[in-house]
């Protein structure tokens, strides 16, 4: 592991995946169905990531493809504005579009949307993948999402053969959506595959449960891929915190109590902090702590890639919560 950690802090990050368009109904509280007005906000879960990095002084740059109009314009528009690198991210002409997401800022009865119909992040092809200088980087971060089609799920295996080669950290976000999917035995098999391969694999309960057969075994079924060398597993399970697991320890590590506003977005906070504190030099341990504290702000805010922290505000927010770090962890040995 400590390879991986002294990688890590180069701060250079590749992203693959999707960018994509969120509306959110206003003001905070309102129905999709009973909006009047919606603000815009930059979406999808590897933009979001890579916001999240780039917020705590990470290098960052996104690989993906993006609908030739408007819409793929405002992606590429806004992931210029937070400074995230966008020349691998090439537009695609026909009936191809950019996903797009109607969420609402509210807990109760909560409702998001997603339109992924010719979706343009699925054609990313190994030519894509071609024109990316891996040694540019030293961690690639994928999303399950692009698993899910292809020529996306082919680039995608291939873009983690490249950055292998390269000697890159390699970091798996599960992001199971059943939607997306033919059969659940071929996402089981894709996310195993995956899984295999790489250095750093985040998934909630429900993900590894059904990487496992089923929820009682995602917890074994997670220590069991941490057992590889120097590979970090990380099991989150909600309110009741995350157990992160290695080769030679486990920890759990509690949730901060705040009022949410929603419950989107707070995976691809968390992997954003806990990544970017790595980076930053931070233990294993405070990484897991930090990037639970950026999902804790993002659900407690509207938008997901707008309401990402930087240093000082996640500084602000650890200051003035009563959980401390002693508090909130706990470590067996292996």
């Amino acid at each position: 592991m400590s390879r991986l950690l002294e990688k890590l802090q180069g701060k250079r990050y590749l992203v693959v995946g999707r960018a994509g368009m969120d509306l959110t109904p206003e003001p905070a509280g309102t129905s999709i169905e009973d909006a009047q007005t919606m603000s815009v906000h930059l979406g999808g879960s590897a933009a979001n990531i890579a916001v999240a990095l780039r917020q705590q002084a990470c290098h960052v740059s996104l690989l993906t493809r993006v609908s030739d109009d408007a819409i793929g314009r405002y992606c590429v528009n806004q992931l210029e504005r937070y400074g995230i690198g966008h020349k691998y991210v090439t537009p695609i002409g026909g009936e191809y579009r950019n996903s797009l997401a109607l969420s609402e800022a509210r807990l109760l009865d909560h409702q998001t949307t997603i339109y992924r119909n010719g979706a343009a992040d699925f054609m990313m092809s190994e030519a894509n993948v071609d024109a990316v200088d891996f040694s540019q980087f030293d961690a690639v971060v994928t999303t399950g999402t692009l698993l899910a089609s292809e020529p996306s799920r082919t680039a995608t295996f291939y873009a983690l053969e490249k950055a292998k080669a390269e000697g890159l950290v390699s970091i798996f976000d599960i992001d199971y959506r059943p939607y997306s999917w033919a059969s659940a035995q071929e996402a089981t098999d894709t996310y195993k595959r995956m899984s295999s391969l790489c250095d750093v694999i985040v998934g909630n309960d429900e993900e590894f449960g059904f990487m496992a057969g089923n929820m009682a075994n995602g917890p074994k079924f997670a220590h069991e891929l941490a057992n590889r060398s120097d590979c970090i597993c990380i099991y989150k399970m909600g309110s009741k915190g995350s157990t992160t697991y290695t080769e030679n320890e486990s920890f759990q590590t509690g949730i901060f109590t705040v009022s949410a506003m929603k419950p989107t977005g707070a995976g691809d906070a968390f992997l954003g902090g806990f990544l970017s504190s790595l980076s930053n030099g931070k233990t294993l341990q405070q990484s897991v702590v930090r990037g639970s504290a950026c999902a804790a702000i993002v659900v407690s805010k509207v938008g997901c890639a707008t309401a990402m922290p930087d240093e000082k505000k996640l500084i602000r927010f650890l200051k003035l919560h009563s959980i401390s770090m002693e508090e909130t962890l706990s470590s067996t040995k292996d």
